[in-house]
C-alpha cells in the first residue's frame, strides 16, 4: 500500500510542475505539450487514488467507486497521451529559428 502512496504523491507534484510551467511558459504549442502531460499524471493521480482507496477500505462501495476512478483515470491518461504524441509531432515540425 506504500507504493500506492507514494505514486499519488509523485504524480501529484509532477502534475503541479507542469501547470505551473504552463504559466511560465509564453509559447503556446510549449504550453499544450506542458498541459498534455499534466493531463497524463492526473490521470495517473486519479487511477492510483482509485486502487489505494479500495485496497484501503475492501467493501463493495469502494469498489464501485475505485471502478468509476480508475476508468476516469484512464480516460484521462489515454486522451493526454493522444494529445502529447500530437503535440510533439507538431513541436517536430515547427521552426524554431
Amino acid at each position: 500500500m506504500f507504493i500506492f502512496a507514494a505514486l499519488i504523491l509523485i504524480s501529484l507534484v509532477l502534475y503541479i510542475y507542469y501547470k505551473v510551467a504552463i504559466i511560465r511558459t509564453s509559447e503556446p504549442l510549449i504550453q499544450h505539450l506542458h498541459n498534455s502531460k499534466a493531463r497524463i499524471l492526473l490521470g495517473s493521480f486519479i487511477f492510483f487514488f482509485g486502487i489505494n482507496q479500495y485496497l484501503f477500505y475492501e467493501t463493495q462501495l469502494s469498489l464501485f467507486v475505485a471502478i468509476i476512478f480508475i476508468l476516469i483515470g484512464i480516460f484521462q491518461m489515454y486522451s493526454g497521451w493522444k494529445r502529447l504524441r500530437h503535440y510533439q509531432n507538431e513541436y517536430s515540425k515547427h521552426d524554431w529559428n
